[in-house]
């Protein structure tokens, strides 16, 4: 009985955050543009789900293993900053195939997040005392090359850092056949132009079905 009734409290809140996002779909036309783990960033015509309820902006919660919201092959667009790095392998890799499974043949995914090989040349350079995210988010007191490594790889709740390699390995594994490398706020689909708002997002792909 107990079993059955943890089982419960874990479906419970899952069907809830689907329901409601499923709401939110329903009163904007498709095809559809998923801002995926959005925080406190709004795009016009986008949908915007996070898992922190707290938000402002939020469309609907979501949970990465809840699943998009969406039908097949509903979404013209579907992006995400700094979000994948914070999923283990297994469930980031669910991730890209839900994200997959929702786009539009002619559809794009952009991914945006910080590259573990630049992370390691600042340290391997003994170049991470110039990186301005230390000031802005308040690490300014990393003493050592070691300590910056560590925080790259360990804070924020990082389960899994990505190089280009590992990327674009996992978008094929997912089912993508398109994977282009992008540049900050750069692409040619103006809808995906101009959405990075961290200069530490230095690992950019997009990529179609």
């Amino acid at each position: 009985m107990l079993h059955r009734l943890n089982a419960f409290r874990q479906w419970f809140p899952t069907k809830i955050r689907q329901f409601a996002a499923r709401r939110a779909l329903k009163r904007m036309p498709g095809p559809f543009k998923l801002h995926i783990g959005c925080g406190e960033v709004r795009f016009p015509g986008w949908i915007h789900l996070d898992e922190n309820a707290r938000l402002q902006n939020l469309d609907a919660r979501w949970h990465a293993s809840d699943g998009l919201p969406c039908p097949d092959g509903t979404c013209s667009f579907i992006y995400n900053e700094h979000f994948l790095e914070h999923l283990s392998p297994d469930v980031g890799l669910a991730f890209l195939r839900e994200c997959r499974r929702a786009l539009r043949p002619d559809g794009v995914l952009r991914v945006a997040m910080p590259d573990m090989r630049e992370s390691v040349r600042q340290y391997w350079d003994n170049d991470w005392q110039n990186q301005p995210w230390m000031a802005k988010y308040g690490y300014s007191w990393i003493q050592t090359g070691c300590e910056y490594l560590n925080i790259a790889f360990r804070e924020w709740q990082h389960l899994w850092l990505y190089d280009q390699e590992e990327l674009r390995r996992r978008l094929k594994e997912a089912g993508f056949s398109r994977i282009v490398d992008a540049e900050l706020n750069a692409s040619t689909y103006p809808e995906l132009q101009n959405r990075e708002t961290r200069p530490e997002s230095t690992l950019i792909c997009e990529a179609s079905p």
